[in-house]
């Protein structure tokens, strides 16, 4: 995430928030998230029109593949703190879409293991990350899952997070 060195705020978090509140504005669900030298490149199910026998629209879910590159999400990343602007009432968390508040908590999370790159995917409001991490034996994939459930805590504990430091990098994800 090159445009990000050398900015007070390094994280995942805020990038994942931003890119999660785009999905749920677009309606796609069934999500896989992989990391390129200049972006994002994210994949989900997504609902498409299409022209019946008869010239009627109908919907039809179908995979969408989508680009974030530098600029996107920095564009994203703004106009998220314009909503959240001081001079505007605080932000209802409450209000967030299902992927703005479990990006978000991922982005957390990743953000707590400080990988060198990400992938993951979600299924059934489960996901499956795959970090790459470096270590005194060199870089290494590790693997993190989250049950629906641990996503909906981790959701419920985040505004508690609010203004307190973020904890060091854990030892292990919390699933191998």
């Amino acid at each position: 995430m090159r445009i990000y060195e050398g900015s007070p705020r390094q994280d995942y978090e805020e990038v994942l928030r931003s890119i999660g509140a785009f999905l749920d504005q677009h309606g796609m669900r069934e999500i896989l998230l992989a990391e390129a030298p200049d972006g994002f490149i994210v994949q989900g199910l997504a609902m498409g029109g299409a022209t019946g026998q008869w010239s009627e629209s109908i919907a039809q879910q179908q995979k969408e593949t989508l680009t974030f590159l530098d600029d996107d999400i920095a564009r994203f990343m703004e106009e998220a703190i314009t909503r959240r602007n001081p001079a505007s009432p605080p932000p209802d968390f409450a209000r967030a879409g299902r992927y703005e508040k479990a990006l978000r908590v991922l982005g957390r999370y990743i953000d707590q293991q400080r990988p060198r790159d990400v992938f993951f995917f979600e299924q059934d409001g489960a996901f499956v990350l795959r970090l790459l991490m470096q270590t005194q034996a060199g870089s290494r994939h590790v693997l993190a899952e989250f049950t629906r459930e641990d996503i909906e805590q981790m959701v419920a504990q985040g505004p508690a997070w609010r203004d307190q430091p973020r904890p060091a990098p854990s030892a292990a994800p919390p699933s191998e």
